[in-house]
C-alpha cells in the first residue's frame, strides 16, 4: 500500500534520558479481545515493524526507559511486512490472549479496527495525565482518534503534497508555486509545451497515482463532503465523483502523467524530478532524504508547495503512525509512560524523527530545509485521510482497479457507480 522509503525515512536514534515515573493508574476501558486481563509485573513488551535499520536504534531508547524506571521491556519486530501481514500478526496474538502491551500501528482503517474491537485501551485519562493535547498536534490525535476515542498515541504525521524541480518550472517560465487548480492546469501545459512530462506519478500497485486521483476529489467535492464519501456516509453516485474521475483522465490524455503511467513503478518515476525527467511528484518529507539527498543534490534546488484545492480550509492528503495500548494488559501506566517517554521533544529530536507529531520537535532547517520548510507552512494544516489507509485493503484494490480501467479507456468516469458499489458493500459489512 505504501512505498518502502516512506516507512524507511522514519529513522530513530538515541533519545535523551527523561524520568518519567510510574505513579498511580489512571488509565481504563473494556476490550472484546481474546484472554483475560494479564497481571501486573515490570515486564512490558512492545511490538512493531521497524526495519533492521532503525531497529537497534529503538531498543536503545527502551533499554534508557527501562533503566529509569525499573522496568525490562522486550521489543519485537516484524520488519518489511507492511500492512498487508503486521496487523493480521498482531490481530491473531490479541485474539489469542498473547498480545503485546504496546504496538506501533497506522493510523486510518488500518488501526481503526482495533480501537472499535475495544483491543486497544481508551487512552483518554493518559491524555489528560500526560498533557498529550497540549503537546502533540492537533490533527495528528485526531488521526488516532475513534468514534470520538483517543486509542493511540501519534509519534509521527506526514503530509502529501508536490515536491518540483526549480530549474523545469524555470525552463516553463514558471517563477511562482501555483495558488489554484486553475493555475496548475496552466502550469502543466507550460511544461508540456517546453517538452517536459509535468507530474511524475506511476500507476503500479495503485497507491501512487491514487494521490492524484484523492486530490482532484478534494478538488471538486470539498472537504466536508469527501470525508463522507471515505466513510461511506455519502453516494459516490454523484456529479462531483464524476467531475473528479474526468479530470484524473484529462491529466493522461493531456499527458500531465508520463507515457505508461499505469505501468510504472513509483519507485522509479517518483525520484524522476530530482533526475530532471518530470517537473514534479506528489509525495511526502522523506522524499527529501531518499531522493535529494541520496542523489546528492542540493535541496535548494527543488521546492514544495500544498497542491491547490479551491476549498476551505486547505488540506492535503496525509497520515499517522502511533502507538496503542492493549486494552488487556496489566501494565497499562508503565506503557503509557514508556509512551511519554517516547513523544519527549528530547526524545524525539534524538531520535531524528523528521515528521514529528510532537510540538518543539520539528525537523532541523540545516539538516532537511525543504521537511522543515512544509513543516512550517503547511505541517498545522488539517489533512484528509490519505486513501490507502481510508479503506480496508480488499476495498482500496478495488478502488485502485477502477482508476486503473478508467486511464485504461475501459470504464467511463460515470464508474462512480461502481465506486458506490464497493464502497456501500464495505460500509453495510
Amino acid at each position: 500500500m505504501n512505498s518502502f522509503s516512506r516507512r524507511g525515512f522514519l529513522g530513530l536514534t538515541s533519545a535523551a534520558a527523561l524520568g518519567a515515573g510510574l505513579s498511580a493508574c489512571t488509565g481504563g476501558g473494556t476490550s472484546t479481545g481474546g484472554g483475560a486481563t494479564q497481571s501486573a509485573s515490570n515486564d512490558l513488551r512492545l511490538f512493531t515493524y521497524e526495519g533492521d535499520e532503525t531497529i537497534g536504534l529503538l531498543k536503545a531508547q527502551i533499554k534508557k526507559f527501562d533503566a529509569q524506571n525499573g522496568t525490562t521491556t522486550t521489543v519485537d519486530s516484524l520488519p518489511g511486512s507492511g500492512a498487508a501481514v503486521y496487523p493480521d500478526k498482531l490481530r491473531t496474538e490479541l485474539l489469542g490472549g498473547k498480545g503485546p502491551d504496546i504496538w506501533r500501528i497506522w493510523g486510518g482503517q488500518i488501526g481503526s479496527p482495533f480501537a472499535k474491537a475495544k483491543q486497544a485501551l481508551d487512552l483518554t485519562p493518559y491524555y489528560s495525565k500526560y498533557g498529550w493535547d497540549s503537546k502533540i498536534n492537533t490533527a495528528a490525535i485526531g488521526g488516532m482518534t475513534f468514534d470520538g476515542v483517543k486509542s493511540g498515541v501519534p509519534f509521527v504525521s506526514l503530509g502529501i503534497g508536490a515536491w518540483y524541480n526549480k530549474s523545469l518550472f524555470a525552463k516553463a517560465g514558471v517563477s511562482a508555486a501555483p495558488t489554484t487548480y486553475a493555475e496548475l492546469e496552466a502550469v502543466n501545459d507550460k511544461l508540456v509545451a517546453v517538452g517536459v512530462t509535468p507530474c511524475g506519478l506511476g500507476g503500479k500497485y495503485g497507491w501512487d497515482i491514487m494521490r492524484l486521483f484523492e486530490y482532484l476529489l478534494e478538488h471538486t467535492a470539498g472537504p466536508a463532503l469527501h470525508d463522507k464519501l471515505l466513510t461511506g456516509a455519502e453516494s459516490w453516485d454523484r456529479p462531483e465523483v464524476v467531475e473528479a474521475f474526468t479530470l484524473f483522465k484529462k491529466w493522461q490524455d493531456k499527458k500531465w502523467l508520463p507515457q505508461g503511467a499505469l505501468g510504472l513503478d513509483p519507485a522509479d518515476i517518483e525520484p524522476g524530478y530530482v533526475q530532471g525527467k518530470t517537473a514534479y511528484t506528489i509525495t511526502g518529507p522523506w522524499t527529501e532524504a531518499a531522493a535529494i539527498l541520496n542523489a546528492k543534490k542540493s535541496p535548494s534546488a527543488f521546492g514544495n508547495f500544498e497542491l491547490p484545492t479551491g476549498q476551505k480550509p486547505a488540506r492535503h492528503s496525509g497520515f499517522v503512525e502511533g502507538y496503542m495500548i492493549n486494552a488487556k494488559t496489566g501494565n497499562a501506566d508503565k506503557a503509557a509512560a514508556l509512551l511519554d517517554f517516547i513523544v519527549q521533544p528530547a526524545t524525539q529530536k534524538a531520535m531524528q524523527i523528521s515528521a514529528s507529531t510532537v510540538k518543539g520537535a520539528e525537523p532541523d532547517p540545516k539538516a532537511l530545509p525543504l521537511s522543515a520548510e512544509w513543516s512550517q507552512k503547511y505541517g498545522s494544516n488539517p489533512f484528509y485521510t490519505i486513501q490507502d489507509q481510508a479503506f480496508p485493503k480488499k476495498q482500496a484494490d478495488q478502488y485502485f482497479s477502477v482508476q486503473s480501467d478508467l486511464l485504461q479507456g475501459s470504464v467511463a468516469p460515470d464508474a462512480a457507480k461502481k465506486m458506490q458499489d464497493i464502497v456501500s458493500a464495505w460500509a453495510k459489512s
